[in-house]
């Protein structure tokens, strides 16, 4: 179990990330030009293409392998799900994103793109469909 301050921080340090995780998902522009909301221009001060986007996508993508990899070692159904439904809240938004940007590409790179982001979509809903081990009690007599 836990300590109670355990919960505290991660709980505090969770609330905190999900308004730094919605803004930019609800109003890219607004986030873009207005982060953090307190003082202007810290993301849109980097330029279009600049390396803290970059980075910060990067460095999502490599929590997000460490909690799914994470989730395999500790072996609870209880992490499996939360490791999928933290994949789910990262890959709904990218595919979603990528449905309604191929047109630029080739056909076969939209083919590759719908199908490879798509898979990162239906990997973690097979995993939440998938049920929990069965824990047998022992049967007294």
């Amino acid at each position: 179990m836990q300590r109670t301050i355990t919960r505290v921080l991660l709980v505090l340090f969770g609330l905190v990330e999900v308004p730094t995780g919605l803004w930019p998902l609800i109003t890219p522009t607004g986030f873009y030009q207005d982060f953090p909301g307190i003082r202007t221009g810290w993301v849109s001060m980097d330029g279009p293409f600049n390396e803290h986007l970059l980075r910060d996508f990067g460095g999502l993508n490599l929590a997000l392998a460490a909690t799914l990899i994470g989730a395999a070692v500790i072996g609870t159904t209880a992490v499996a799900r939360l490791a999928s439904v933290a994949a789910l809240l990262f890959s709904v938004p990218h595919f979603a994103y990528h449905l309604g940007h191929v047109s630029h590409f080739e056909a076969i790179d939209q083919v590759l793109i719908i199908a490879l982001t798509g898979l990162t979509v239906l990997v973690p809903l097979v995993l939440l469909a998938i049920p929990g081990r069965r824990v047998s009690t022992p049967v007294t007599p």
